[in-house]
């Protein structure tokens, strides 16, 4: 058993819903009919939250095995709110395209530490022994 309760099960669950229907909802019109004049590095950013989207859908079979993808949500938009939108905001140079992202990368931070269910992140991520780098040492 993995000694998650049922009610974070769907807690995670809804989560990856919102992140799938949300990214389907935003990125994936820009990714089916991209704009002509569109920078290598948009379309590189609207490509990796195109497949964020679709792994998201996978958490909704498996959400402890896809727990890799929201501690990826988590920390790049962590990552994001700490380097640029913080001292963005803090010099007063948010403007409004700014100003979006980090309302929802804040909304990132604040509900995927909610419901992650810690004790299995630590017990299966932190303290379980890592697979080995190469073949077993003894005899054949």
């Amino acid at each position: 058993m993995s000694g998650v309760s049922i009610l974070r099960l769907y807690l995670l669950r809804v989560l990856y819903l919102v992140i799938a229907v949300g990214l389907g909802i935003t990125i994936w019109p820009g990714i089916l009919t991209p704009p002509a004049n569109l920078s290598h590095m948009a379309g590189v950013v609207r490509s990796l939250l195109g497949a964020l989207a679709i792994l998201a859908l996978l958490g909704l079979r498996y959400p402890l095995k896809m727990l890799p993808l929201l501690l990826f949500e988590l920390i790049w938009k962590l990552i994001w709110v700490l380097a640029f939108g913080l001292p963005l905001w803090l010099n007063h140079r948010l403007d409004d395209n700014t100003s979006e992202t980090l309302s929802s990368c804040l909304m990132g931070v604040i509900l995927v530490p909610l419901a992650l269910p810690w004790g299995y992140v630590i017990r299966h991520y932190w303290s379980a022994a890592g697979d080995r780098w190469s073949r077993s040492s003894s005899p054949a």
